[in-house]
């Protein structure tokens, strides 16, 4: 064979037609239309106001139904209140004392007069709350179940005047999402459009209303919720995002966002609403198909005429016919049913409880959990696992907790606290110079840390141990540690303990006085009794 012919025996049989389409990059993998896995793929995702706005209604109303529902859906949003707020998420004043040009002494004096100040406000519901029926930690629980379930809640400030009793006149008064819409008309029924523009010409995205820079300039609020049923006119008015002459907020949006140009909320929920449906289902059905195979009924068949056959009494303890209904037959422990002539039921083969029920749910709910960031020990509150697995779990699942716990923070602790602090000191309860005239010592005296309920402990011993360890290494602080631990704080624990070791030191030194006293009595008693004796026995002694 010859050289060339030998080449050309090497060559690919077949060359790539030159015009022909070629499959590039994701055209092979995940952008595919030509793949049989990937050819009922086509998914048309839009603006945010689109994939957002448009389905929120919906969203909002599935989300609420499961909560109210599902065990799985109402512990995942319980799990995160309970977490993330608990009791409340408490004022540490941290004011930046370097540029205030105070001393520490000075600067913790006016830290204590200041959170002292706040409780007054924060722990009276008709001093904070609008509706007179939270104090602020119960409006920072509301404000985040609220949030979860609806992908964002809105604060209002109001204002009323002060009284004896109470010296500020902050109220807060929280609205559903609901409420916050784009006035609009119903048509037939239904909720028609969530965008609009206002007469300026301002776009409205279910209620937030943007400039052409889309920067948001204020919120539209109806005085219903959509559909209500109720004899008084749907009215809205439309709230400044802020004051124009204070600059401060008028109403807080509390939500996450998770696009860009977004404006509304997205529920908690929206992700797993399906699957987390399926399993209260499927749990209701099995509760249901166990409960009828506990069931011991009797059904008579009969050629006669149903009503020519002796009726007995049901043999359980419930006696009480639910339905009259001739064409429907009742089941219970101990229930005789006589059927029509020629009728005939029939059981298939028992088969529950299901062995696999507690092994598929368990499955499921570690798939809700990763998408809901609540790993399955603590969606189910079961921690069977080890104790490294349990905690593991815990810790991921305190990396979300304290994500939305600092979000939460963000939008609503430390604007309000801003607003209050600004009425406090106009109103002389707190001494800030130059508050008002330089934002740099403003922002100095606004220093705030909000201190929530701890992770918890596991194992005591062992996290303990290992907080003393990263103090006495350096890398930790007993400030922080403290607060890790159990929410407490160090500085405080510190002049607690002086006072407590200072009573406890005088009890036991009264202590110690009154049992040598009591030593000295009876060696008292056992002298005399000594001298006695010799006396009688008339033995001389030495004293």
């Amino acid at each position: 064979m010859s050289r060339k012919r030998e080449q050309a025996t090497v060559q690919p049989k077949t060359r790539l037609r030159v015009g022909a389409a070629q499959n590039k990059g994701y055209s092979e993998g995940g952008a595919s239309y030509t793949k049989k896995s990937m050819k009922g793929m086509i998914p048309n995702s839009g603006a945010p106001f689109e994939d957002i706005d448009n389905n929120n209604y919906t969203l909002r109303q599935r989300s609420r139904m499961l909560y109210m529902g599902s065990a799985i859906a109402a512990s995942a949003i319980k799990t995160n209140r309970t977490n993330v707020v608990g009791n409340g998420l408490k004022l540490k004043s941290t004011i930046n004392r370097h540029i205030l040009g105070m001393s520490q002494e000075e600067a913790e004096e006016w830290q204590r007069r200041t959170e002292a100040e706040f409780e007054l406000w924060a722990t009276s519901k008709r001093a904070c709350d609008a509706t007179g029926v939270n104090d602020f930690y119960g409006i920072q629980q509301l404000a985040l179940v609220s949030w979860l379930l609806s992908g964002d809640v809105f604060v209002v400030m109001k204002h009323y005047d002060p009284t004896p009793l109470m010296p500020y006149g902050l109220r807060l008064h929280l609205v559903e999402a609901d409420r916050v819409r784009t006035p609009t008309t119903l048509s037939g029924g239904v909720y028609t459009r969530t965008t609009g523009r206002t007469a300026s010409g301002n776009k409205i995205y279910d209620g937030v209303e943007i400039d052409a820079s889309g920067t948001i300039l204020a919120y539209h609020v109806a005085n219903t919720h959509p559909f209500q049923s109720t004899a008084e006119p749907t009215e809205f008015v439309r709230i400044e995002a802020y004051g124009r002459e204070s600059g401060l907020p008028n109403i807080l949006h509390i939500m996450e966002s998770e696009r860009p140009e977004q404006f509304r909320g997205v529920p908690y929920l929206a992700q797993t609403i399906e699957p987390l449906l399926q399993m209260r289902r499927y749990t209701e059905a099995e509760i249901m198909s166990a409960l009828v195979q506990s069931f011991f009924t009797a059904f008579i068949t009969s050629e006669a005429a149903q009503n020519e056959i002796p009726m007995n009494e049901a043999l359980g303890e419930d006696d009480i016919e639910v339905s009259d209904d001739a064409n429907e037959y009742e089941m219970g422990a101990g229930t005789i049913n006589v059927l029509k002539a020629g009728e005939d039921v029939r059981f298939g083969t028992p088969t529950h409880p299901n062995s696999g029920f507690d092994v598929f749910m368990r499955s499921l709910s570690e798939q809700v959990g990763a998408a809901l960031e609540v790993p399955a020990d603590l969606l189910l509150k079961s921690f069977t696992n080890s104790y490294s697995a349990s905690r593991a779990a815990l810790m991921e699942a305190w990396k979300a907790f304290k994500m939305r716990r600092e979000w939460l923070t963000n939008d609503l602790c430390r604007p309000v606290y801003e607003i209050w602090l600004t009425e406090a000191v106009a109103r002389g309860r707190i001494y800030a110079p130059a508050f008002f005239t330089d934002p740099l010592v403003r922002r100095a005296y606004l220093g705030s840390e909000w201190i929530g309920a701890p992770a918890g402990q596991l194992d005591p011993t062992k996290e303990i141990t290992a907080a003393i360890m990263a103090i006495e290494n350096g890398l930790s602080t007993r400030e922080a540690e403290t607060i890790k631990l159990n929410g407490g704080q160090f500085t405080a624990n510190i002049d607690r303990l002086l006072s407590e070791n200072e009573r406890l030191r005088q009890a036991n030194g009264e202590q110690a006085q009154g049992a040598q006293a009591f030593q000295n009595y009876i060696q008292s008693i056992v002298r005399n009794a000594v001298v006695r004796e010799v006396e009688l026995r008339g033995i001389g002694t030495d004293d």
